[in-house]
């Protein structure tokens, strides 16, 4: 075989490489109970083969710089248990969350790569872990002001309009508006659908309460039916809490557990065990305004009934007294009225035969007087005539005055009136003259006359 220069005798191939490192890692770690490791969930992946697969970081390490990644695998008969168990704790592994695991390092050859194969997980540990962060939430929201706020809230007395916050057509959802259906009040109902277990639950959640908080509604409730304890993890979250803590209306909470409350029921204005026992309350509150509005409303119209009743009463003895009284007027003003109507009848008789014999003696008077004003009347209205007969336009122009005219009809009264050339026209007894000015004529003494003065063409 033919050597090249960069051939070396001493070069491993890459198999002898691996099966170095391999017994190397045996001899590191040998095969027993195995070693703990503990890390930060970067990826988490539930695989439909049954088996679980993770990336785990050093919690420890800058987050600003890249970390070192440890692949885990569990197996399936191992996952399975490890599954129910965490389960029962109500914990479900998600990116973010520290555990440790029990297992073994091996090195997968085809990948050059080095695998933890799981077999434990320290659950008291993660139990323990996951209380002190819920603990700490809670004393973060206490030291914010944020743990009694919703709970500051006032409730509406009549709470018609709700928010629902919930995931459509399961059986917490269909509990929840049974009871609302059933009561035969009017609810008016504005829903957010949103996934209320899983990754992606707690912000969903949060964005709900926002989205029905726009809206103002008398209270916004926040459910989900029974399940498993892990189902309900997205209730203990901080998103969650700072939503509830932060939402303008008081919220209800009705999710199914049956251990202790949730860090979203310890926020929330109220808290109920189920869906169904939160519409309960809801339908008996709104029952409550009902039945105490309608009993007062009966209240006050048997109060109304026994006042007109008694104002009846009144009414007829007042108007059985007045009747009675009125009757005694009568008599009394009816005796007057004819005692009077007999002394005005012989009075008027008496004014009548004076104001006969008056009238008769002036109307003797008035013939000769009525004659005596009419003679006046006469000679004055004579006089009269004759003064206007004197001022009579036509008896002046007989008397040979003339009267000079401009075109429109008005009398020219002043030679200052006139201009050069101004049409004018001289009204005789017999006739008229038209003529036309050739220049203005010189005021004079005489320039106000009647006949007017110029030269005239």
């Amino acid at each position: 075989m033919t050597l090249f220069p960069d051939d070396r005798h001493d070069a491993m191939s890459i198999g002898d490489l691996l099966a170095q490192v391999q017994r190397a890692v045996a001899t590191a770690f040998p095969r027993g109970p195995g070693i703990w490791v503990r890390g930060e969930i970067q990826t988490f992946a539930d695989h439909r083969s049954g088996h679980c697969y993770m990336d785990l970081v050093d919690p420890d390490s800058p987050r600003g710089r890249e970390r070192p990644v440890l692949k885990v695998n569990c197996w399936r008969t191992t996952w399975g248990p490890i599954r129910r168990i965490l389960a029962q704790q109500g914990i479900t592994l998600q990116p973010g969350m520290v555990l440790t695991l029990r297992g073994r390092v091996e090195l997968y050859t085809p990948r050059a790569q080095v695998n933890f194969i799981a077999s434990e997980v320290d659950v008291a540990a993660l139990v323990g872990r996951m209380a002190a962060q819920r603990a700490a939430l809670l004393a973060s929201l206490e030291k914010e002001g944020l743990l009694t706020r919703n709970r500051a809230l006032p409730v509406s007395a009549v709470p018609l309009t709700v928010g629902l916050v919930a995931s459509p057509r399961t059986e917490g959802f269909e509990d929840f508006l049974g009871q609302l259906r059933n009561s035969g009040f009017g609810f008016a109902v504005r829903l957010a659908a949103v996934p209320v277990q899983g990754a992606r639950a707690p912000a969903a959640i949060a964005n709900g309460l926002a989205i029905v908080g726009r809206d103002r509604p008398d209270v916004t409730v926040l459910v989900r039916g029974g399940g498993a304890k892990a189902d309900l993890a997205a209730f203990d979250t901080e998103p969650v809490a700072r939503a509830i803590a932060a939402h303008p209306v008081p919220v209800w909470t009705g999710i199914g557990h049956t251990g202790d409350l949730s860090v979203a029921d310890v926020v929330a204005h109220r808290a109920f065990v189920t869906p169904t026992e939160c519409g309960q309350e809801l339908a008996r509150a709104v029952g409550t305004w009902h039945d105490t509005t309608c009993g007062a409303g009966r209240k006050v119209a048997a109060r109304a009934r026994d006042a007109v009743e008694d104002a009846h009463l009144h009414h007829l003895r007042a108007r059985h007294r007045l009747a009675g009284g009125a009757r005694g007027q009568l008599r009394g003003h009816e005796e007057r009225v004819r005692s009077r109507a007999g002394r005005l009848g012989l009075h008027a008789r008496r004014q009548l035969e004076g104001a006969a014999v008056a009238l008769e003696g002036r109307a003797g008077r008035l013939g000769p007087l009525s004659l005596a004003v009419a003679d006046r009347e006469a000679g004055r209205i004579a006089s009269l005539r004759r003064l206007l007969t004197a001022y009579d336009v036509e008896r002046q122009l007989e008397r040979g005055y003339t009267l000079t005219l401009d075109e429109a009809g008005r009398i020219v009264r002043s030679s200052a009136a006139v201009t050069a050339g101004q049409p004018l026209v001289t009204r005789f007894a017999d006739g008229t003259v038209r003529s036309r000015a050739e220049d203005r004529p010189v005021p004079g003494p005489s320039s106000s006359g009647a006949g007017g003065e110029g030269r005239q063409s």
